[in-house]
């Protein structure tokens, strides 16, 4: 059962996919407890980027592509989605401008966390409101926001 705080976090591509590889793994844990206690936020290009990295044969042998369908289409029903105000999507924050999308759609999500595995966005200074954490540091956030909502 969901927590009324709501709280929507953005989850980066990779933490998705070591999530559905790896169901033991931090990312598991951490995207488990954000759909039983918050909501993650997509936008339509974050998506986008999960999708077709989900649809590449290198990951066949690991998960079916039954499996990769329904949690593509799971994921899809229990998302929040944001769309990019202009004023947000010009900004540029990364030095891998492809990764700016994961952070416009918390920005324009009001979403407080960015969860990601990645060097580039890991390596920005957090933004007004938005702290961009890796897995192993936003779950013992998550897990003191949701006792302190209850």
């Amino acid at each position: 059962m969901r927590a009324e705080s709501g709280l929507r976090v953005v989850i980066d591509t990779n933490v998705w996919i070591s999530a559905l590889l790896m169901k033991s793994g931090t990312p598991a844990i951490i995207t488990r407890r954000i759909l039983a206690e918050g909501q993650p936020v997509f936008s339509l290009s974050t998506f986008a980027e999960l999708e077709s990295r989900l649809w590449l044969p290198k990951f066949d042998r690991y998960v079916s592509l039954d499996d990769r369908k329904d949690f593509l289409h799971d994921l899809s029903g229990f998302a929040g989605w944001i769309d990019i105000p202009e004023t947000i999507a010009r900004q540029t924050f990364c030095r891998d401008v492809d990764d700016d999308k994961f952070i416009h759609t918390a920005l324009a999500a009001g979403a407080p966390w960015l969860i990601t595995g990645d060097r580039d966005l890991l390596e920005l200074p957090d933004q007004p409101n938005l702290h961009i954490l890796t897995p192993a540091d936003a779950l013992p956030r998550i897990t003191n926001s949701t006792a302190a909502n209850k």
